[in-house]
């Protein structure tokens, strides 16, 4: 397995660590409720600098962008991010992304790390047609994402800017910890708020220390990989593998919200016929009524017993305190306060399809 430059930190820190996407990844320090709960409260940090980052560059960079992903990234000024994905030639998803504008012809992509190579694959044999410049950089950088109610109060000490005031899903290149040339950016991937900081590798454990001296006051913890999945899905957040892959419909896993109509993008027939024809299946929250969690792969039944749908994400949420999931369900079930079962190990336990996200 690969090893995060952060490795022996996370190993001091007494990181019960794990196998994810072929790195060696810290999965929780003190606990997944604890770290999830001081996200939601305080502010945590992760190190997820497994995900893998290229730079598209050239005046053809916006053209490729356009016809290989699904948002509109001409819309993009500099500075700005978008989320979107990766449609493939049937309809499906190779990955779901950011994009974000650094220069006018500079972006930067941001991709899944269990899609590292896939992802530099299709796009290098898109590419062929348009001739922008790849760079793989997954290498060049570290990724520290500092999320959390007091994250910003504590990125303007190390740093001097006021990311509070900064536009979510935008980004700008600045000195943090007396490490220049790091990219901050307003976005995550737990729904409470803060900053995702790209750093120079090498500069990596001078950024990590000083975020943790900095945060004591701040009440900051480490936050490993099994609390970022439980935040990401009170937020009803995707996560490929689960909620997307190469077959999924974008349409059924309701991404038409980042699906730009008004110009041509690989797999267009399918996905806009989806948009127009509706899909069998649409993706929904599932909170438990009675007690249960719902794991991947779990059936959706209704109360006749007929299998109507599966899960693709479970957890005991930790806000709530109650089981919640995601999964895709047949399109007459999947209406708000329906009641299915779940069936779990041969037992069918009551739950409701419930509104994303789970956390307002």
């Amino acid at each position: 397995m690969k090893k995060l430059v952060l490795h022996p930190q996370h190993a001091t820190l007494g990181a019960k660590m794990g196998a994810f996407a072929g790195f060696d990844m810290p999965l929780t320090y003190k606990g997944v409720k604890a770290e999830h709960l001081c996200v939601r409260e305080h502010v945590g940090v992760f190190d997820v600098s497994h995900m893998g980052e290229f730079m598209v560059t050239g005046d053809t960079a916006l053209e490729l962008l356009q016809y290989t992903t699904s948002n509109n990234v001409a819309a993009l000024a500099v500075g700005e991010a978008q989320y979107g994905y990766m449609p493939n030639d049937t309809g499906g998803v190779v990955d779901d992304l950011l994009i974000y504008r650094l220069e006018e012809n500079r972006y930067m992509l941001v991709v899944n790390a269990s899609n590292i190579d896939k992802d530099w694959n299709w796009f290098s044999e898109q590419n062929k047609d348009f001739g922008a410049t790849l760079t793989n950089a997954s290498a060049d950088f570290a990724l520290l994402a500092v999320q959390g109610p007091k994250a910003h109060a504590l990125i303007q000490e190390v740093s001097g800017i006021d990311t509070a005031a900064q536009k979510g899903f935008t980004v700008v290149q600045t000195t943090v910890a007396g490490v220049p040339d790091v990219l901050v950016a307003t976005t995550g991937y737990t729904g409470a708020g803060g900053v995702e900081l790209y750093i120079p590798s090498a500069q990596a454990t001078q950024v990590w220390e000083a975020l943790l001296t900095s945060g004591e006051a701040y009440n900051i913890q480490p936050i490993g990989l099994a609390a970022r999945d439980t935040l990401r899905l009170e937020m009803g957040y995707c996560l490929y593998g689960h909620e997307l892959t190469d077959s999924t419909s974008p349409i059924a896993a309701r991404l038409a919200w980042c699906t730009h109509f008004d110009k041509i993008f690989v797999g267009e027939d399918y996905i806009k016929k989806d948009k127009t024809e509706g899909t069998a299946q649409l993706r929904v929250g599932i909170t438990m009524i009675d007690r249960g969690i719902p794991r991947q792969g779990y059936e959706l039944v209704d109360l006749n017993g007929n299998t109507i749908g599966e899960v693709t994400s479970g957890t005991s949420s930790p806000s709530l305190s109650v089981g919640i999931g995601m999964g895709y369900i047949n399109r007459d079930f999947a209406k708000i306060n329906i009641e299915i079962f779940v069936r779990i190990r041969e037992k069918s336990i009551k739950a409701r399809i419930t509104r994303l996200p789970f956390m307002l």
